[in-house]
């Protein structure tokens, strides 16, 4: 849980860059990969990223307009890229401008229990982590190199000095 305002924009800049690598991986033709018929596509997955920042933040009081909970998923990978950058700098910005680092202690109502607002922006990043993981397989299974996030991905590991990792 985050007590200052700093705290999250360090963190959040991170993972949001985190992120960015990931799907500037993808290709159009990813967008489509699923690791089953009912289940999210990667452009799905990639999407709820995007429309769940507004969705549990416009429970805590804050105005995100750039992209809404609901907003259709678009058909292009540069879409998504972009409507990704505007509502984590949107958010960024609403949090700066309207919450105090008191305010992080304020409770909501969220998805039936109360959170804190620090809570709240933990649980929004570890949420991105979660998909931002399922991405990887699912990019792994149409193909596409996947960009190291926490350390070297496996094909970066030889630019450190790295052996492949046994299979």
């Amino acid at each position: 849980m985050f007590s200052t305002i700093e705290e999250f924009e360090q963190a959040w800049k991170g993972h949001v860059e985190a992120t960015r690598k990931i799907m500037s991986a993808l290709n159009q033709e990813s967008l489509e990969q699923s690791v089953a018929d009912d289940h999210r596509t990667l452009g799905r997955m990639a999407w709820h990223i995007v429309t769940t920042i507004p969705e549990m933040m416009t429970k805590t009081g804050l105005t995100v307009k750039s992209v809404s909970a609901d907003s259709p998923l678009p058909k292009t990978v540069a879409e998504i890229q972009n409507a990704y950058d505007e509502v984590t700098s949107e958010l960024l910005q609403q949090v700066k401008e309207n919450w105090k680092d008191e305010d992080l202690l304020v409770e909501d109502e969220m998805y039936g229990e109360k959170w804190k607002r620090g809570f709240t922006l933990s649980s929004l990043i570890v949420h991105e982590i979660h998909h931002r993981g399922q991405m990887t397989v699912l990019m792994r299974q149409a193909g596409l190199k996947v960009p190291g996030v926490f350390g070297p991905a496996k094909e970066e590991g030889s630019q450190y000095g790295m052996q492949e990792p046994a299979i």
